[in-house]
């Protein structure tokens, strides 16, 4: 059946548009993007009014962990899926460090086919750069390459073999994957559960130093220099890295980087209170890091927020803040705590959706991203005003891991549309 969107607030970055118009969907893709579409239609046709709401190219997110397979007992790809449709994400990029690790087309083809058997948003697999990621030898990239891979990562286990990287940047390059990579210096961070400074020391919580992340970024990206290949930065932090990714655009180098929501909107005073919630790994950092970080979203070097939904169960949270396990979830709070940025003057709505949507997609070079006819058909629909209070339990995701239990947020996505499909809709506006 055909859909329509009548009325909404059109925003569409990458053909410049922020109007008034109808979206038209049909067979899965972008039909028409025009004003008075709904009065013309045939009967048959299923309009849904989102007057007063934005429109927007489907949200893509470049970092989900969906723990399937192996730790499905924190999530599943079903799970997982369900979950970014309701926090209004058509597609996401699922890490590889599952149990066993994506590093093979055995596995690749597993989460292909139970993404696909889910129904829901999107999964984009992203392998690993080394077998079992032990960063000891290369994975069989050009294998998951064609099974349906879209970048490599040894994610949480940074590649410390510097030859390693080169070699895996020089084989991404050859089959069109861009490297991403967590950045953390293992002989800097020592397993610090938190960042360094004041807090650290008041609370008496071994950290690690700044530095850890932003060393590991400089020499990424003379390795990156030297071998050309596209080099993404996961989950950027701090002042410095920021920095650095800024030198290295400056340069004309293929860098790219990403940004979490928590990150923009939580300092490491959130630790202050032994909250394993807010445990994460880079850990949330100063005041003064955070402020470096939206100053790069508002200047362009910072190109995506992307989640870094990091699911886990009550046996690795509820324990002493030092042993608790690193992450937090964010699919279904990325929309409001992003919104902030443009509560606040950093962003506009447009360049909001940009970081959300169509930047992710230039980065991975992944469909979607706009409006423009004849495009998949993802759409996301979002009330930027409506208020609510996070409750972890109505969320959809299998785990509870978030430190916004509680809080009250303002907007979210109301209306996710996958290939011309309601893959969400809240009842209470779309019943």
């Amino acid at each position: 059946m055909d859909l329509c969107l009548r009325g909404g607030r059109v925003i569409d970055p990458a053909r410049n548009v922020d109007s008034e118009a109808d979206v038209l969907l049909r067979d899965g893709r972008v039909a028409r993007v025009d004003k008075g579409i709904a009065a013309t239609l045939a009967a048959g046709t299923r309009v849904l009014d989102v007057r007063g709401l934005w429109v927007v190219p489907g949200l893509i997110d470049l970092h989900t962990h969906l723990r399937e397979p192996g730790q499905e007992y924190k999530e599943d790809i079903a799970s997982g899926t369900r979950s970014a449709a309701a926090g209004g994400f058509t597609a996401v990029c699922a890490m590889p460090n599952t149990v066993p690790p994506n590093d093979c087309r055995a596995v690749t083809d597993l989460i292909v086919a139970r993404a696909r058997a889910a129904g829901l948003a999107r999964v984009y697999p992203i392998g690993a750069v080394s077998k079992g990621q032990k960063g000891e030898e290369l994975a069989e990239i050009g294998e998951m390459k064609d099974a349906g891979i879209v970048a490599i990562s040894d994610d949480g286990r940074p590649v410390m073999n510097a030859e390693l990287l080169r070699r895996a940047m020089e084989y991404a390059r050859t089959f069109g994957l861009p490297v991403i990579q967590h950045c953390e210096d293992l002989t800097l961070s020592q397993s610090g559960a938190m960042n360094e400074g004041v807090v650290s020391t008041r609370a008496g919580i071994r950290a690690q130093p700044a530095a850890a992340e932003s060393s590991m970024v400089a020499r990424d990206i003379e390795i990156c220099a030297l071998t050309g290949a596209r080099y993404h930065v996961a989950h950027v932090s701090t002042a410095e890295s920021v920095s650095l990714v800024r030198e290295a655009k400056r340069r004309g180098l293929p860098v790219t980087c990403e940004v979490t929501p928590h990150h923009l909107t939580l300092t490491d005073d959130a630790c202050a209170t032994y909250d394993t919630h807010a445990k994460c790994n880079p850990p949330l950092r100063t005041a003064v890091d955070q402020a470096a970080l939206r100053e790069g979203l508002r200047d362009g070097t910072i190109d995506a927020i992307a989640t870094d939904h990091a699911p886990h169960s009550s046996i690795e949270k509820d324990v002493e803040f030092e042993q608790a396990a690193f992450g937090m979830i964010g699919l279904e709070t990325a929309v409001p705590l992003s919104l902030e940025m443009v509560r606040s003057g950093i962003l506009s709505p447009a360049q909001l959706v940009s970081l959300m949507s169509t930047r992710p997609a230039a980065v991975l070079g992944l469909p979607g991203g706009t409006l423009d006819a004849g495009t998949i058909g993802d759409v996301t629909v979002i009330d930027p005003e409506a208020a609510w209070t996070v409750d972890p339990a109505s969320l959809r995701s299998r785990s509870k891991n978030t430190p916004f239990g509680g809080h009250r947020m303002t907007g979210r996505a109301v209306l996710t549309i996958v290939a011309g499909g309601i893959a969400f809709a809240e009842e209470k506006r779309f019943a």
